[in-house]
């Protein structure tokens, strides 16, 4: 078995490799439940106003 030599930086690239990636992986699951999280809460706006429109409607039938 050859030894390395002491300028062997393949251990150091290797995980700086594999922390850029993981990095990628971790701002990309932000972005992604970031983007999930808007999306509900547009839907749950949109479903309270359609809640809101409807009991406003109920109660004017009312009269």
């Amino acid at each position: 078995m050859a030894e390395r030599d002491w300028y062997d930086d393949s251990d150091y690239d290797d995980a700086a490799r594999r922390a850029e990636q993981a990095t990628r992986w971790g701002w990309r699951v932000i972005g992604s439940v970031t983007g999930l999280l808007g999306c509900a809460l547009i839907a749950a706006v949109c479903f309270l106003l359609a809640v809101a429109f409807a009991f406003a409607y109920v109660v004017a039938g009312m009269d």
